[in-house]
């Protein structure tokens, strides 16, 4: 099943279907590709390595090498921009499986899988943190949902439903909550701490939702 090439604010398609970061609405010139890859990276990089509180606005810009003025143009609010820097790496380290990659089931286990063996790093303490950030300064983590887990919970949604309607993945609840099921969770395990997560641990709990065929 082809991923859906659907746009949504912050996120653009490139050809492969993988997810890049992109601007809030354009004004005046294009965004160069460079600069703002220089902007993304570092807020990500300073995430990891200095923690969220330091990666203010003037720090990003220091970083990159990029005006402040052209930070706030482009995104519109620092929020936003940290969402965007980690959807960027995300995208890169946790592309969303192709169907050329086996099975819904298959591409799921192995999804499940590099997403468990992520949290373990610095990307599930970033992930943590934006999230954290979020809630603090909104209330809530809609804008964390909206820019950067719609998206890919869709695909993967899809991705579950598919593998129903061809009877490879035999559980019959709404893909929504299977989807759920598997990454709540991991994501559960993981704050809390209840027990170690592993790539063999993520591959069992999605045979254990899907009951894949065979």
């Amino acid at each position: 099943m082809p991923e859906p090439c659907v746009r949504r604010p912050g996120v653009a398609i490139v050809k492969d279907g993988r997810e890049e970061a992109e601007s809030a609405p354009r004004r005046g010139r294009p965004r160069s590709i460079e600069t703002t890859n220089a902007i993304l990276e570092s807020a990500y990089a300073l995430m990891a390595t200095t923690g969220l509180a330091a990666t203010t606005i003037d720090a990003i810009a220091r970083h990159s090498s990029v005006s402040k003025m052209t930070i706030y143009k482009w995104w519109p609010s620092r929020e936003a921009l940290l969402i965007d820097a980690f959807l960027h790496h995300a995208a890169k380290m946790l592309p969303l499986p192709p169907a050329s990659a086996g099975s819904p089931a298959a591409r799921a286990r192995r999804h499940a899988a590099a997403y468990a063996e992520a949290l373990q790093g610095e990307f599930g303490k970033v992930q943590l943190a934006v999230i954290s950030e979020c809630i603090s300064k909104t209330g809530s983590a809609e804008l964390f949902y909206a820019r950067y887990l719609q998206f890919r919970r869709d695909a993967l949604v899809d991705m579950i439903a598919a593998g129903q309607k061809d009877g490879s993945i035999q559980a019959e609840s709404p893909p929504e909550n299977l989807y759920d099921a598997i990454y709540g969770s991991l994501f559960y395990r993981y704050i809390f701490g209840i027990a170690p997560i592993t790539p063999g641990y993520a591959r069992s709990l999605v045979d254990l939702v899907l009951r894949p065929k065979g």
